[in-house]
């Protein structure tokens, strides 16, 4: 059940083609910079970096939708931006990605968030982020509500994805929970601290350990499926699937099926992302009707794949397949 098949694969793949998934959360920018450092500034321990590339990526809940195009289903993507440059650019790497942006509203005076990464190489030597975290007011939240009705019910699968931005409130959480179940679908959310025990009824919820520590105020033992259904219980999510880098995945239903799946092996060159990549594959699959614990080794494999990459990044179908392959022979001596 850990392992994907070359054939199992492309039949999920082919399936999950005809998805549609509507992603609503926090939107971002990632701009990244890229030189050479030969010398210390004389004006602060700190490296010069001379910029010799420059390129921008989406992040958060549009990353999210990035990674769903990237797999060759579609993806309509709600949340608020500013009217702003980095806004701006965001709408253009949409475009680029062919994400619906219908339900992208503009806000006057609200930033859009902004990080930006200074690479030397593969590391990262400094970042900085041009954000808000304040909530929407009510009247900046109400024109993403009649979207959410009318994208809502036409998807075969909803994504929330939560940075603490101030995108998801009370009455929009609550629309997206009550559209899910209005039409039987999956809901998966990505939480974060401040909404973490809003989303009872989800279908699935995918903290990594520390965020799910940090929100119960206790450890938990993801080897210990008894624990691990209580969490679940508490949370009131049909499925609980902790992310735990290097170690894998631990995932815990309602039926009291408890899947253990180790990482696939990979060399790490930069983890951010890989959950966003998560969260869309288990979306797109759960769209297509793919089980919970298929659709938990799909992206356990995709993770794999991202993390290999420098910076935020989506997965293609023939990097899976490569993925795919490479561990089956792996597995076989």
């Amino acid at each position: 059940m850990n392992r994907l098949t070359l054939g199992k694969l492309d039949a999920y793949l082919e399936r999950i083609r005809g998805v549609r998934v509507l992603v609503i959360g926090d939107l971002m920018l990632d701009l990244y910079l890229r030189g050479t450092t030969s010398r210390v500034s004389p004006e602060a321990p700190v490296p010069v970096v001379k910029v010799e590339e420059e390129w921008r990526a989406l992040g958060g809940a549009a990353n999210v939708a990035s990674n769903i195009t990237a797999l060759g289903a579609s993806a309509e993507l709600v949340g608020p931006i500013g009217d702003d440059r980095a806004g701006e650019d965001l709408l253009a790497e949409v475009e680029k990605a062919s994400i619906g942006r219908k339900g992208i509203v503009e806000i006057p005076g609200r930033p859009t968030t902004l990080k930006t990464r200074i690479m030397v190489g593969h590391h990262q030597v400094a970042r900085f982020d041009n954000e808000t975290d304040r909530a929407l007011l009510p009247e900046e939240a109400r024109p993403l509500l009649p979207i959410l009705h009318e994208i809502g019910p036409l998807c075969d699968a909803i994504v929330i994805s939560d940075y603490d931005k101030g995108a998801l409130t009370p009455e929009i959480i609550t629309t997206v929970l009550e559209t899910a179940a209005e039409y039987g679908i999956p809901l998966v959310v990505d939480p974060k601290l401040t909404n973490f025990f809003s989303y009872r009824g989800a279908t699935v919820t995918t903290p990594n350990l520390h965020e799910l520590e940090t929100a119960l105020e206790d450890r938990v033992d993801y080897d210990d499926p008894p624990a691990l259904e209580r969490v679940r219980a508490r949370l009131g999510v049909e499925s609980l699937l902790v992310t735990l880098g290097g170690a894998g995945m631990a995932l815990q239903m309602s039926s009291g099926d408890y899947l253990r799946i180790p990482a696939v092996a990979r060399a790490v060159f930069d983890v951010s992302g890989a959950g966003d990549t998560v969260t869309a594959v288990l979306a797109s699959a759960l769209g297509a009707g793919i089980d919970m614990a298929d659709a938990v080794v799909l992206a356990n494999y995709a993770a794999a794949v991202e993390v290999g990459k420098v910076g935020v990044a989506t997965v293609r179908p023939d990097e899976l397949r490569e993925i795919t392959m490479a561990y089956t022979e792996k597995m076989a001596l």
